[in-house]
């Protein structure tokens, strides 16, 4: 039988992430995932793609914040900003969206550890940020993640990829929110609609892997040259959209999902690409 073996929200952008035993599942993922990031002075987020050192800070959700961590720095108390802080217009990629500054503080820690500008924004109303049409249903958004409320990913097809390597990567290089045991390798590809306990998730399509596959998740290291990416287009997992691992899904029933929930496929379809 499947069921749910790991839960992971990242507070941050980018930065590191949490495993959770039990989440609530919202309209825009799991709460409190991909609700802050760093922006550079135009409002462009800031990813561990173009910098790595971002790898070395950890995050610790508060009831009125964050708090964030380096091992060189120290920490550095965040306040989520209320209605009277500046709005700036955000991007994440092509996305135009109101954000909320207000902790200069921490873009003074930021800028010192990153050794750039940065500035930490907050995503006050999910609501302002529609999934692209083509994967979407009318009232269907997203947090700060790249695209989609959650990616799902399988142990199964990590393991059928670690076979493959000449050395093994964990899952954290993929940094996924729901990890499922028991399936067989890479049937996910084929599924359309899952049930984890009383939550149920559309599948919107195959994820596109980048270079933050290929960096140690602590380090930011590329200690294995394009490695996983280079075995994942051999082993066929590489479309016109770019090489995939995992799926983009997108909550249509909303609850508490926990570690070791049972897992049923309730739609499947051909294979992505």
């Amino acid at each position: 039988m499947m069921q749910l073996a790991g839960l992971f929200t990242y507070p941050v952008k980018s930065l590191r992430g949490h495993a959770v035993d039990d989440a609530m599942m919202e309209p825009c993922g799991l709460a409190g995932d991909r609700r802050w990031m760093l922006v550079d002075p135009d409002g462009r987020f800031i990813t561990r793609r173009q910098v790595p050192a971002m790898t070395a800070l950890s995050v610790e959700t508060t009831a009125d914040g964050l708090i964030l961590r380096h091992p060189d720095h120290g920490d550095c108390r965040v306040t989520t900003p209320d209605a009277a802080a500046p709005v700036i217009d955000g991007r994440v990629w092509k996305d135009e969206l109101p954000v909320r500054l207000g902790n200069p503080q921490a873009d003074g820690f930021l800028a010192a550890i990153l050794d750039r500008p940065a500035r930490l924004a907050w995503q006050y109303d999910p609501r302002r940020r529609p999934i692209a049409p083509a994967h979407a249903r009318p009232g269907e958004h997203v947090s700060l993640a790249d695209g989609f409320p959650l990616l799902v990913t399988t142990e199964a097809s990590l393991a059928a990829l670690n076979e493959r390597l000449a050395v093994a990567v964990p899952m954290a290089r993929f940094r996924p929110n729901l990890v499922i045991a028991g399936a067989t390798p890479w049937a996910e590809d084929r599924w359309r609609r899952i049930r984890i306990g009383n939550v149920e998730l559309r599948l919107a399509r195959p994820c596109a892997r980048c270079i933050v596959v290929t960096q140690q998740p602590d380090t930011g290291e590329r200690l294995e040259g394009n490695e996983p990416l280079t075995t994942l287009r051999a082993m066929g997992h590489a479309t016109t959209a770019g090489i995939m691992f995992g799926q983009n899904a997108v909550p249509e029933r909303l609850g508490m999902v926990r570690i070791g929930d049972p897992v049923e496929v309730i739609e499947t379809g051909n294979g992505f690409g």
